[in-house]
């Protein structure tokens, strides 16, 4: 049970937590739009978990389209070059893709560690910043981890 459970985590993480952050979204935005139509009262926090779950969802499908090599790509000039090229631009972008979320993941950690440190609250809820703004750190990682993954299976596949 504990393998086939960390198997499914492994491969679906991010579908599983997409599925739930996005039917979170649909139900609070649903019901505020209810309240909103039927009486004169409006939730102002479901725009506040909205928002925060929309930059969540974006990191968990940019690390779901990593884990399945879905990103987008223009590939003209790429399969227009002989293997050895191909090579080092499939390699060039993994590493271009890891400083990238690198430093976002160390920019993240940094505004999550002022937000703490400032002791920030958000505005609707009256909740931590920081419960919000520590997917950006936290994905990011998720994110570095999908792209070596993918490029570990192109390299024992030879999928260049």
């Amino acid at each position: 049970m504990g393998r086939k459970m960390w198997s499914l985590l492994d491969r679906r993480f991010e579908d599983l937590l997409g599925s739930f952050v996005l039917s979170v979204m649909a139900v609070i935005a649903f019901l505020n739009v209810i309240v909103r139509y039927c009486t004169s009262f409006s939730f102002a926090w479901t725009e506040e978990i909205t928002i925060n779950f929309f930059v969540w969802l974006t990191l968990l499908g940019t690390a779901r389209a990593f884990r399945e090599g879905g990103h987008l790509g223009m590939t003209a000039l790429y399969d227009a070059l002989p293997l050895p090229y191909r090579r080092v631009c499939y390699w060039g972008s993994v590493l271009i893709g890891v400083c990238f979320f690198g430093a976002l993941c160390w920019t993240g950690l940094v505004e999550v560690l002022d937000e703490i440190d400032l002791e920030a609250t958000s505005e609707a809820l009256g909740i931590p910043v920081w419960w919000y703004t520590i997917a950006t750190p936290l994905f990011s990682l998720l994110i570095i981890f999908r792209i070596a993954q993918r490029a570990f299976e192109d390299l024992r596949s030879n999928n260049f």
